[in-house]
């Protein structure tokens, strides 16, 4: 079916103004938007379509988000900080969404900051289906920290039960990071590292430089969010990976493109969750 039609501009001052083009009175309406960069506007005009959409007496309204902006303080780490993944969630609550249907949140306890029903589907069955069809041989997953071994050790267990390897990270400060050790065996093998986004590309370029210090043949790199911030590019052109699979999750601009990068469309996937949802079935049977 095609998009709803909604006109969206800005008053001279930066005023986001938003108006539903038809009768919504009774629908159950699914807002599609990332917040990505630039994150404030487009939370704010997501807030902006939920409450036109509450006003427009909408039976049900879900905020469909591939990718979650803020997700990443999601816990105090230092004094006085905010916990802002947990703002943005009051925010979208409070503007009137009945449900939420998110993609690869930074971290699962996320889903516990939304007072209403909140769906978490997954990008890895799309970068799965695309490895296993590249038939690699000697494979080993690696995950890029301590906090992705989850992550990681369920992409494995998919990948016809590879074996796991870890990178032992001390992150220095924000974007920052300094890799330290590889925890198993990646000589010789074929190392696909998983993460669940690329930003400035730092920790998982440093990663696949000690992959292949270890004798690694083979580096790929996978992750659902390219959110790509300077210097990710030059990072990930330099000719350390393989191949870096991401999805368009966030939308990769034709100025994000270089030779190595893979771009797979999550809309099958998302689409299958939002007429599951809208039909009261099962969405985590398309997870197992």
């Amino acid at each position: 079916m095609g998009l709803g039609p909604m006109v969206r501009k800005r008053f001279a001052d930066g005023e986001v103004y938003v108006q539903v083009q038809e009768s919504i009175r009774g629908c159950d309406v699914y807002l599609i938007q990332p917040t990505c960069r630039p994150v404030n506007d487009h939370l704010t005009e997501l807030l902006i379509m939920i409450d036109a959409c509450r006003r427009a007496s909408a039976r049900q309204i879900t905020a469909v988000l591939p990718y979650y902006g803020y997700a990443r303080a999601d816990r105090k780490t230092a004094g006085r900080e905010s916990i802002t993944a947990k703002l943005v969630a009051n925010l979208i609550v409070q503007s009137g969404a009945n449900r939420v249907l998110a993609m690869d949140l930074h971290s699962a306890q996320i889903q516990g900051y939304f007072d209403i029903p909140c769906d978490h589907v997954f990008g890895a069955p799309v970068l799965l289906e695309y490895l296993l069809k590249k038939q690699l041989s000697d494979l080993v997953v690696v995950s890029p920290d301590v906090g992705g071994v989850v992550r990681a050790r369920s992409f494995a267990k998919k990948l016809n039960d590879a074996p796991l390897a870890i990178i032992d990270k001390r992150r220095q400060s924000h974007n920052v990071a300094e890799v330290l050790n590889v925890v198993g065996d990646v000589a010789g093998k074929t190392a696909v590292l998983v993460d669940d986004m690329i930003d400035t590309a730092g920790t998982i370029t440093e990663a696949a430089k000690l992959l292949r210090q270890q004798g690694a043949k083979h580096v790929y790199a996978c992750a659902t969010h390219a959110v790509f911030s300077p210097p990710a590019l030059e990072r990930l052109a330099s000719g350390i990976f393989e191949e870096v699979i991401v999805t368009n999750s966030i939308p990769v601009g034709a100025d994000c493109y270089f030779p190595q990068l893979r771009v797979l469309s999550v809309a099958d996937l998302l689409g299958e969750t939002i007429w599951r949802v809208h039909e009261d079935t099962s969405v985590s049977i398309m997870f197992r």
